[in-house]
C-alpha cells in the first residue's frame, strides 16, 4: 500500500475534533497532498451525526485503533502466478524480478491458493526426476509445448492435465515396442529423433504424445495417421537430454506449490502473524482481502520497517485521549487549543496550539494562511464546530478570535450562526431513551497528573433535572469507569445550555472527595456556577484540588 496519513481526533470524539479533521484532510487535498485521510476513532455523538446528515458530508473513515497491522508493513504485489501455469514460466517470472525467492499462486478468481517457494519445488522436482522410482509428471500438451517453445504439429486437447509416463524413443524398434506396451495403460509421452520407424510404432501404438527433438520433421503420411489415431505431435528446438529435462518444468505450479502457507488478513496485528512468518519455510505470508482474494506478500524483513501510515492528531495532544496504538507510528503534526499533555514523538513535529474556543478556529486560520478558499461544506462544517465547542460563542473559552472567525464562516455559507448554534446544541443535548454508558462514553476524556488517573465526560442539555432523576444509574456507570482504570475519580460535567452553569456527579476516592471545595448540592454531586468549560475551567479547578490533596 502507498504511504497513508491519517487526520484524526480524540477518543470518543466531538464534534470539533471530527470536523477538524475533516476540514484539514480537505485542505491537504487542495494543497496538492495525496493520501491524507480524515479518521474518527469512536463513533459519532446524536450531535456530531447530526451535522454530516444535515449538510450530507461523508463521514470520516473509523479507525478503532492504530496498533501495527498487516497493511501497513506490506509491499506493492508486482507478481504472482494462476495456478494452472507452468513451473517453467513462474521461474521466467522470478527471474524477471531481481532477488524473488517466492511467487504466490492464485486461482481464476485471483483467491490465494499457494505459494511456489524454491524449498518446496526442488523437494517435488527431485521426486519427479528420481531415474529410480520413475514418477509420473503431471502437466497438459499445452504446457508442454509452451515450456518446449515447441512447434504444434497436431494437437489434441491441449489443456487437458494428465499424468504423463516419460519415454526416450532411443532404443530398437523391437525392444522399443516392448517398453510401450508395458507402458500401454498410462498416458505415454515419447521424445524421439529422427528415426522414422520410432515415430510409425508410437503413432500406431496411439501415444498420448510424441515429441520431436531437434526440429526434426514427421512425414506427411504419418501425420495424417497421427491426426485418425489422435496422437499429438510437436517438435522441440531442443535435443533429446534437454527436452526430457525441460517436460518436468511444464507441470503445473499448483502441482509443484506449498499449500501448507496459511494466508494472513490486511488487517491481522503484527503480533498475531509473527509466529507464522518465522514458522514459514520461506519467512513470508501471503495476505488477503476480507474476499479472501492475493493483495500480497509479507516478510519478516517488512515486518521491521517503519509502517506505512503516519497520523496527524487534532482537538489533543495527550496519549491517554489518543488513538490507542498511536505510539506505534510517527505523528507528523498537532493542531489544539488544549493545555499540553505529555505526548512524547520519535521526531520533530509541527505543534499548532493556540489559547483559543475551538480547533475548528485554527483550522479555518490555516486555510486562510495557505490562501486556501474554504468549500461551503467544509465551511458549515467548521462553523458547526466553533458553535459546539464554544456553546455559540458563550464559554469562557471564546476569544475575539473565535467570533470572528464564526462570522467569516456565517457569510461564506450563508447560515446564521446564532439559529445554527441553538439546532445544533439542541442536537447533542437529547437523552431521552438513551443510557448512561452512551452518555458518559459521549463525550469522555481521560487525563493524567503524575501517576493519577481520572475521567470527565461532559453532556450539554436544556435541563438537569431527566439527569438527576437516574442518578443513581449514572453513578453505577462512573464506579465501573473508575474501577476500569483504578482511577482517582470518574466525573460527569451536565452543562445546562439556558442557565451557562453545570452539575458534576463525581465518583471518587473517598479520601480526594472529602477534600473538594465544590459547592454541594447533595452526596456526590455539586453544583458549578457558570462553570461550562472542562478544559478552561473544570480540569485547572480538578488540578488544584488534587494538589491540596496532597496527593
Amino acid at each position: 500500500m502507498e504511504k497513508k496519513t491519517y487526520i484524526i481526533g480524540h477518543k470518543n470524539p466531538d464534534t470539533d475534533c471530527v470536523v477538524s479533521a475533516v476540514a484539514y484532510a480537505k485542505l491537504k487535498e487542495l494543497l496538492g497532498y495525496d493520501n491524507y485521510v480524515a479518521a474518527r476513532a469512536g463513533h459519532l455523538n446524536p450531535q456530531t451525526d447530526y451535522i454530516f446528515k444535515k449538510f450530507d458530508v461523508p463521514r470520516p473513515e473509523y479507525l478503532p485503533n492504530l496498533m501495527p497491522k498487516v497493511e501497513h508493513f506490506m509491499p506493492d504485489l508486482d507478481y504472482s502466478v494462476k495456478d494452472n501455469a507452468s513451473v517453467w514460466s513462474a521461474i521466467g517470472k522470478m527471474e524477471d524480478f531481481e532477488r524473488v525467492r517466492v511467487i504466490p499462486v492464485t486461482d481464476s478468481e485471483g483467491k490465494y491458493h499457494s505459494i511456489l517457494h524454491y524449498t518446496h519445488f526442488t523437494k517435488n522436482l527431485l521426486s519427479v526426476l528420481n531415474p529410480v522410482k520413475r514418477t509420473p509428471i503431471t502437466t497438459s500438451i499445452g504446457a508442454i509445448a509452451k515450456t518446449l517453445n515447441a512447434q504444434p504439429i497436431v494437437v489434441q486437447n491441449e489443456d487437458e492435465i494428465f499424468k504423463a509416463s516419460i519415454l526416450v524413443g532411443a532404443a530398437h524398434a523391437e525392444s522399443f515396442a516392448q517398453k510401450i506396451k508395458e507402458h500401454q495403460s498410462e498416458n505415454i509421452v515419447v521424445i524421439a529423433s529422427d528415426r522414422e520407424s520410432i515415430h510409425e510404432l508410437c503413432i500406431n501404438a496411439k501415444i498420448k504424445l510424441l515429441i520431436l527433438s531437434s526440429n526434426y520433421v514427421l512425414g506427411k503420411e504419418l501425420r495424417q495417421k497421427a491426426e485418425e489415431n489422435g496422437v499429438s505431435v510437436v517438435i522441440s528446438p531442443y535435443p533429446v537430454a534437454a527436452t526430457s529435462m525441460m517436460i518436468a518444468y511444464s507441470t503445473p505450479v499448483s502441482v509443484m506449490s506449498d499449500k501448507s502457507i496459511p494466508a494472513v488478513h490486511k488487517n491481522d496485528t503484527i503480533t498475531k502473524i509473527r509466529p507464522a512468518i518465522k514458522a514459514s519455510p520461506c519467512h513470508c505470508l501471503p495476505v488477503v482481502d476480507d474476499e479472501g482474494k492475493l493483495i500480497g506478500l509479507i516478510s519478516e524483513h517488512d515486518i521491521n520497517m517503519e509502517p506505512k501510515v503516519d497520523a496527524i492528531l487534532v482537538d489533543h495532544n495527550e496519549i491517554s485521549q489518543a488513538c490507542d496504538g498511536i505510539e506505534n507510528i510517527r505523528i507528523q503534526e498537532i493542531i489544539d487549543h488544549h493545555r499540553l499533555g505529555n505526548m512524547p514523538t520519535k521526531y520533530p513535529i509541527t505543534f499548532v496550539n493556540k489559547p483559543i474556543g475551538s480547533t475548528s478556529t485554527i483550522i479555518t486560520l490555516l486555510y486562510q494562511e495557505n490562501k486556501i478558499s474554504i468549500p461551503k461544506e467544509i465551511a458549515s462544517l467548521l462553523l458547526c464546530g466553533i458553535m459546539s465547542d464554544t456553546l455559540i460563542l458563550q464559554s469562557t473559552t471564546t476569544t475575539d478570535t473565535d467570533r470572528d472567525i464564526a462570522e467569516y464562516l456565517s457569510n461564506i455559507t450563508n447560515l446564521d450562526w446564532q439559529e445554527l448554534g441553538k439546532e445544533i446544541l439542541e442536537a447533542g443535548s437529547r437523552i431521552s431513551g438513551r443510557t448512561p454508558e452512551s452518555v458518559v462514553h459521549q463525550d469522555m476524556k481521560e487525563y493524567t497528573e503524575g501517576k493519577l488517573v481520572y475521567t470527565i465526560s461532559q453532556i450539554e442539555v436544556g435541563n438537569t433535572n431527566e439527569i438527576l432523576s437516574k442518578k443513581a444509574e449514572y453513578f453505577e456507570q462512573l464506579s465501573m469507569e473508575r474501577k476500569s482504570r483504578k482511577g482517582l475519580f470518574a466525573a460527569l460535567l451536565v452543562t445546562d445550555i439556558t442557565k451557562l452553569s453545570s452539575i458534576l456527579l463525581i465518583d471518587a476516592d473517598e479520601k480526594f472527595e472529602s477534600t473538594l471545595t465544590f459547592q454541594k448540592m447533595e452526596d456526590k454531586i455539586y453544583y458549578l456556577k457558570d462553570v461550562v468549560s472542562r478544559k478552561k475551567q473544570l480540569v485547572p479547578m480538578i488540578t488544584e484540588q488534587i494538589a491540596n490533596a496532597g496527593l
